[in-house]
């Protein structure tokens, strides 16, 4: 939120991909926040990047909707162990899982270990992503512009392939895109161009699982206080997140967590191939 100097956040730079220990002020996930009404009591969830930022607050809410949760995380060990000591204060089970997404073993791994301690999967969440500030096209290297498609969308296809023999009528993919898939970024080219694609794979999976009764859907969150923000951009701009969208502000995680539990819900029962835009304002689309 604004200080009372006006600018929304102290300077601060943190390396890729950031840990939530290390941000001033931490954002907000839901520890407190978040209450619960049973929504997905019973379910079983699985959820990448849930260590931190969005991810972290879309498994506390899961939780304290009666989930149980697994997660997984790049390196982030600490991020993960509050994550997962927050998550079993909620009563429920919790996995966590560190390893690369963006490599498909260990993307069927982690579907069949949840599987074997939870002995089913309902709900599949593909969170997690990077991104790098880059001035210029010529900036981006081959090996900056896999890895971010690796992360951000590999990912995704990864996922949800291992995860679709155990998922049956009702199941939900929700994954997330961003703003930036619709209004472009000039400083993130090969992240926004990963967000564009994940919201033609949301569209595309949709029809291809509807017959199954699998619903596929996404987020496309604005601007967000997470470790991805000291860890991507230049402390200027940290100071200033957030401020030119029409709310004047950045959202927290818990905020966005919210969309997430009704995609995953019965709320989002006749729901399939559609984005939700918890964007402080920016309008989108036609």
């Amino acid at each position: 939120m604004p200080t009372e100097e006006g600018k929304s956040f102290p300077p601060q730079r943190q390396e890729q991909p950031g840990k939530e220990t290390e941000m001033s002020p931490r954002p907000i996930s839901g520890e407190f926040e978040y209450q619960g009404a049973a929504k997905l009591q019973g379910k079983t969830a699985l959820i990448t990047g849930g260590d931190s930022g969005i991810g972290r607050a879309v498994a506390i809410a899961f939780a304290r909707e009666g989930a149980n949760v697994a997660f997984a995380y790049l390196e982030e060990d600490q991020d993960a162990r509050e994550t997962r000591d927050i998550v079993e204060r909620a009563g429920v089970r919790c996995l966590a899982f560190r390893g690369d997404i963006g490599q498909e073993p260990f993307c069927q791994d982690i579907v069949k270990k949840t599987v074997e301690a939870f002995g089913k999967l309902d709900i599949v969440v593909n969170n997690a992503a990077e991104q790098h500030y880059c001035e210029s096209l010529e900036q981006i290297s081959a090996q900056q512009l896999e890895r971010t498609f690796r992360t951000n969308i590999f990912s995704y296809f990864f996922l949800a392939k291992a995860a679709l023999k155990h998922l049956g009528e009702g199941s939900r993919i929700i994954n997330s895109t961003s703003v930036t898939a619709f209004k472009g970024s000039p400083m993130l080219l090969d992240y926004a161009s990963t967000k564009g694609a994940i919201v033609a794979f949301t569209r595309s999976l949709a029809l291809s699982l509807a017959e199954k009764g699998i619903l596929v859907n996404a987020v496309a969150p604005g601007p967000i206080w997470t470790p991805l923000i000291p860890g991507t951009f230049p402390e200027e701009k940290v100071e200033r997140f957030g401020e030119d969208v029409p709310l004047k502000r950045a959202g927290q995680p818990v905020e966005i967590a919210h969309s997430y539990v009704f995609l995953a819900s019965e709320g989002g029962s006749y729901m399939t191939g559609q984005v939700l835009h918890p964007n402080g304002g920016t309008i989108v689309g036609g």
